[in-house]
C-alpha cells in the first residue's frame, strides 16, 4: 500500500533527523546535568604568566583545566576575567593576580579536546564563556558522543540550555556518523 509505505517512509526520517538534533544539538543535553558555575576551576600546565592590567592569565604547555565533571586540555588555555573599575590612584604593586576574579571566558589553543563523560569535542580553537555557559569549537570540529560523530567548522553547546548545533565552512559540509544504542532482541536476555 502506497499509503503505509509513505508513514513509514515519513517515520524513518523523522526517527533519523531526532536522532542527528539529538547527538549534534547536545552530546550534553542527554544527560543534563546542571552546571555549578561556583565549582573552582583547577589548572595544571609547564607555565604561567600572568598579567594585572589585562585581567588575563596564560597557562602553556600541555595545560589542563577541570571544573566539576568537565576538562579542557589543550597546547595553552587563558583565562580572561571581567574588567572592573580601575581604581583613580595607582596601586603599589602587590605582585601578578593569578586569579580569583570574576571569570569571563576561557580559551584554549592547540590540539584542544573538551570532555565530559563520554561526550568529547575537539578542534584547533575553543571559547568558553563562563557566564552564557556556551562552548564555541572552530578548526576541524569534531563531536563525539560514544562510536558517533559529527564534524563541521564550527560546533557550538549550550551547557545550560542543552542543546547546540554544527556549522559547516567554505570547504567543509556537517558531516554526521550516528550509531543507534544496542536494544536487546525480544525475547532475550542480556548475558
Amino acid at each position: 500500500m502506497p499509503g503505509s509505505a509513505d508513514r513509514s517512509g515519513r517515520r524513518v526520517v523523522a526517527a533519523f533527523l531526532a536522532a542527528v538534533c539529538l547527538i549534534a544539538g547536545t552530546a550534553w543535553a542527554q544527560t543534563r546535568v546542571p552546571v555549578n558555575r561556583n565549582e573552582p576551576i583547577q589548572i595544571v600546565s609547564d607555565r604561567l604568566e600572568a598579567f594585572d592590567e589585562k585581567k588575563l592569565v596564560i597557562f602553556s604547555g600541555h595545560a589542563v583545566a577541570v571544573q566539576g565533571d568537565k576538562s579542557i586540555r589543550a597546547d595553552s588555555i587563558s583565562l580572561f576575567y571581567k574588567q572592573g573599575k580601575q581604581p583613580e590612584k595607582p596601586q603599589p604593586a602587590r605582585g601578578p593576580d593569578v586569579g580569583g576574579g570574576d571569570l569571563d571566558r576561557v580559551e584554549a589553543k592547540g590540539h584542544v579536546i573538551i570532555s565530559q563523560g563520554s561526550k568529547v569535542v575537539t578542534g584547533n580553537f575553543a571559547v568558553y564563556f563562563q557566564d552564557e555557559q556556551k562552548i564555541e569549537m572552530t578548526g576541524n570540529a569534531v563531536l563525539r558522543d560514544g562510536r558517533s560523530t559529527i564534524s563541521g567548522e564550527k560546533v557550538v553547546v549550550l551547557l545550560d540550555e542543552g542543546r547546540g548545533f554544527v556549522e559547516s565552512g567554505d570547504s567543509r559540509r556537517v558531516s554526521a556518523t550516528i550509531y543507534p544504542k544496542e536494544r536487546p532482541e525480544p525475547g532475550k536476555k542480556k548475558p
